[in-house]
């Protein structure tokens, strides 16, 4: 019996880019948010090759779950996920070499990030393709989002300005000057400045939620 029968589509979707946001709710996938969030473009890049690779994955996982034998389910998870990946650096080495150059080692870690594995040990291989590719693409979005969001705070914030065209196989390059970048915060396209960031922004999140169910407890305690 599949597992999601009674979630509508609309539901599994929106749960992977909000409730189970994979970076500021799950803290899942921090590595190459940390790492490759110094500028938008090697966000951007990340965030569509992680989109594409978990939804193929997904695909295939839940495809072939009923083929593949429980005893080996994680080890025949990696090989695809592996290969997926592997494809998709080639294509990346072809078309976008600047990006390649810059994520360096993180495109070939998309094989163990904990997001990709995750969803297909815990969604894919247990429910139908449609559903798969659904989720796939909200738990992507959601991580991409996160990660882009990240690196337009560092950027911007850091450098003055942000630039499109640089690492993307865009046919143009154009940098957006926001404002002097002898006024920018250059620590925060530093390694530390990461942490900075995802701390403000995870504090955010937080104090958030924290006042919608303060607001609830009120609005309970007034019936």
């Amino acid at each position: 019996m599949e597992q999601t029968v009674k979630l509508k589509k609309k539901d599994i979707f929106l749960t992977g880019i909000f409730k189970e946001n994979a970076i500021f709710i799950m803290q899942l996938g921090m590595c190459p948010a940390l790492a490759v969030s110094n500028s938008f473009e090697s966000a951007l890049g990340m965030a569509v090759m992680v989109v594409l690779v978990l939804m193929l994955t997904n695909v295939l996982i839940s495809a072939l779950r009923k083929v593949i034998p429980n005893e080996v389910r994680i080890p025949a998870y990696i090989v695809i996920i592996a290969t997926s990946v592997t494809m998709l650096k080639m294509f990346v080495d072809a078309y976008a070499p600047a990006l390649a150059t810059s994520l360096g080692i993180f495109i070939p870690l998309i094989t163990v990030n904990c997001i990709v594995l995750g969803r297909a040990e815990a969604f894919a291989s247990k429910n139908k393709v449609s559903d798969s590719l659904i989720d796939g693409l909200g738990s992507a979005l959601g991580f991409g989002l996160a990660l882009i969001a990240i690196a337009l705070f560092r950027e911007v914030l850091g450098k003055g300005s942000l630039t499109i065209g640089n690492l993307l196989p865009f046919p143009f390059e154009f940098t957006f000057q926001l404002f002097p970048s002898k006024f920018g915060l250059a620590m925060l396209v530093q390694p530390a400045g990461a942490f900075l960031v995802m701390g403000v922004m995870l504090a955010a999140i937080v104090a958030y939620q924290n006042y919608k169910s303060y607001q609830q407890k009120i609005k309970g305690a007034r019936k």
